[in-house]
């Protein structure tokens, strides 16, 4: 009969002979896999194995001291010899339920982590998949067979970081272990009415969701029913991170729960609901914008969080400056006219708006906004917000305006002919009028109220300015990396800035990266810039627009007139180290 001891290591013996079965590629050594990779040149590779000899060391060891290979492309050669699958485990999401079947204490006690469960198997990253006593003693502790996953130390000590220790996963968790399992969303409107649900796990869900929000600058929460799971997103300085993996069975009690927050029907799920509510938490008082959308596993909310308290901020510090600025300054001075922002939905075309009426915003000027939704509350200027249902449009509300004595008009949005006709006679009867367009450039504005069939010599005698522009996310301080820019980088930035930066001046350009750290939430990226274009209806352009020239004519002219494109402000920026060159190319590349 076997004794305890000789059954364990009848186990590993076990579990070792099935990973050594998944090995595709075991006689392939390191430098061979990253030499197939690209990663090692073969010059690289023989002097690898000609110092590993030499120096009795291993391949690894060599190639680190080089730095030839980071520890992402090491880990992922050593996948591919040992035969288990790689993963980037700081890069993805992990359900509370899923850490807790292995303790914080043990994850950093043996640098493991699970991210993962399927049936009776646990998916558990490792630094060595092949350390038998790690792996047996995971399956006792999680009462699951374990599948391994190869990682790097780095990451795995940073997603145990991340995700053991902050507040939302934790937090989740703990609601989760009280929430039970058969949850009735039946419930959930009794428990509105009684005041209770304040308490309630699902409440604090709810509200652990809208904290980790304003904590890590989100403007917008998506919590989207998936197959299996809900997946929660945020969108952190425009682009969407997945951050959370909750359980199917408590979708239904958490659109209900915002739901009720929002005032929403909560039995209407076929058609979708739109919503506001003001949120406090840690000091920050916010507006949310809820909407809700049926889809095929269940309904869909995006909150959007507009931050109430903290100033508008100013030209300058949007990321407008030089010659833009000059020239935006000197039109938003006049007495009367057309000033047109552009720029697809989400390019921050409000908040520069908003800048610009903070500045023009005085006790000697009547200043009023039409706006679909108000997004920020500016002392001393009258806001009104569009309301569809009660018949308040843009187009009645600006014929409303002009008996209002207004001296500045800002519609939020010229959509149609109406629209943009009593824009044109609000300025020609000499208010000063500012609005937005969704227009991919500043050249492009002019054609396009043509096309909304405004008359030539009125465009030309109105408009006096279009600004373009973009959003870029800026590099994070913190972690701020420097790198000398090689030859292609350098033959696109020439061609792109041309006689706009002296290129002689220095013999290396160098340009900087965000490494990722905790600051940024391991992006590279904390903060956002504008990329501008500032075009200036001058006598040729104005001349151009009665001939209903193309958006590229007028945009040829401009630029030999003096103007800077997006392109060109953001390359400016990517030079000075602000931003990256793949950022500019995301937002402005044609």
């Amino acid at each position: 009969m076997a004794t305890t001891a000789q059954s364990e290591n009848i186990k590993l013996t076990d579990k070792g002979q099935q990973l050594s079965q998944n090995r595709p590629d075991s006689q392939a050594s390191l430098e061979d896999i990253l030499g197939k990779k690209g990663v090692l040149t073969s010059e690289q590779a023989t002097f690898v194995k000609n110092e590993a000899k030499r120096r009795q060391e291993t391949t690894e060891k060599i190639i680190e001291h080089m730095g030839w290979a980071n520890d992402a492309q090491i880990a992922q050669a050593k996948a591919v010899i040992i035969g288990v699958p790689y993963v980037a485990i700081d890069q993805q999401p992990i359900s509370p339920e899923v850490l807790a079947y292995l303790p914080e204490e043990v994850a950093k006690r043996f640098t493991v982590i699970p991210f993962a469960k399927e049936g009776d198997t646990l998916s558990v990253a490792m630094v060595d998949p092949l350390d038998l006593q790690v792996l047996e003693f995971a399956e006792k502790k999680s009462g699951f067979a374990v599948r391994p996953y190869i990682a790097t130390a780095q990451s795995i000590t940073r997603a145990i970081a991340e995700q053991y220790t902050r507040g939302l996963s934790f937090e989740v968790g703990e609601a989760l272990k009280e929430a039970a399992p058969s949850i009735s969303t039946a419930l959930i409107p009794e428990i509105g009415i009684t005041g209770v649900i304040g308490e309630a796990p699902v409440a604090r869900i709810v509200s652990t969701l809208l904290e980790y929000g304003i904590k890590v600058r989100a403007s917008d929460i998506h919590i989207e029913p998936l197959e299996n799971e809900t997946r929660i997103r945020y969108r952190i300085d425009g682009i969407l991170h997945e951050k959370l993996i909750l359980p199917r069975r408590i979708h239904d009690a958490i659109v209900s729960r915002i739901k009720i927050l929002g005032n929403m029907k909560i039995d209407e799920k076929r058609l979708p609901q739109d919503a506001r509510f003001n949120f406090k938490a840690g000091g920050e008082d916010l507006d949310l914008r809820l909407s809700t959308l049926p889809t095929s596993y269940g309904e869909k909310v995006v909150m959007r969080l507009l931050k109430k308290t903290g100033g508008v901020p100013s030209l300058p510090e949007l990321g407008l400056r030089g010659k833009a600025l000059h020239n935006l300054d000197a039109n938003i001075a006049r007495p009367h006219g057309i000033i047109l922002i552009c720029g697809p939905t989400g390019s921050g075309k409000t908040t520069t708006l908003y800048s610009v009426l903070s500045k023009l915003n005085s006790t000697k000027v009547n200043i009023m906004t039409l706006e679909d939704p108000i997004e920020y509350q500016i002392p001393g200027v009258n806001q009104v917000q569009v309301n569809t249902q009660a018949g308040l449009t843009f187009a009645s509300g600006l014929r409303s305006f002009l008996r209002q004595d207004p001296n500045i008009i800002m519609v939020g949005e010229i959509r149609d002919a109406e629209t943009t006709d009593l824009a044109i006679q609000a300025s020609l009867t000499g208010h000063l009028v500012f609005s937005t367009l969704h227009t991919n450039d500043s050249s492009g504005a002019l054609p396009r109220l043509l096309d909304m069939h405004a008359e030539p010599y009125l465009i030309s005698s109105t408009v006096t300015c279009v600004a373009g522009q973009r959003v870029v996310r800026r590099i994070c301080p913190s972690c701020k990396e420097s790198k000398i820019a090689s030859e292609e980088i350098l033959i696109k930035l020439k061609a792109v800035l041309e006689n706009l930066y002296d290129f002689n001046k220095k013999k290396e350009i160098t340009l900087f990266t965000g490494r990722g750290c905790k600051e940024c939430n391991n992006t590279g990226y904390l903060g956002r810039i504008g990329i501008f274009e500032v075009l200036v209806v001058s006598e040729k352009i104005t001349r151009m627009i009665l001939a209903r020239e193309t958006a590229q004519q007028i945009e040829k002219i401009a630029i030999d007139e003096g103007m800077i494109t997006m392109k060109q402000d953001g390359f400016l920026k990517v030079v000075e180290g602000i931003t990256s060159m793949e950022e500019v190319l995301r937002v402005a590349e044609e």
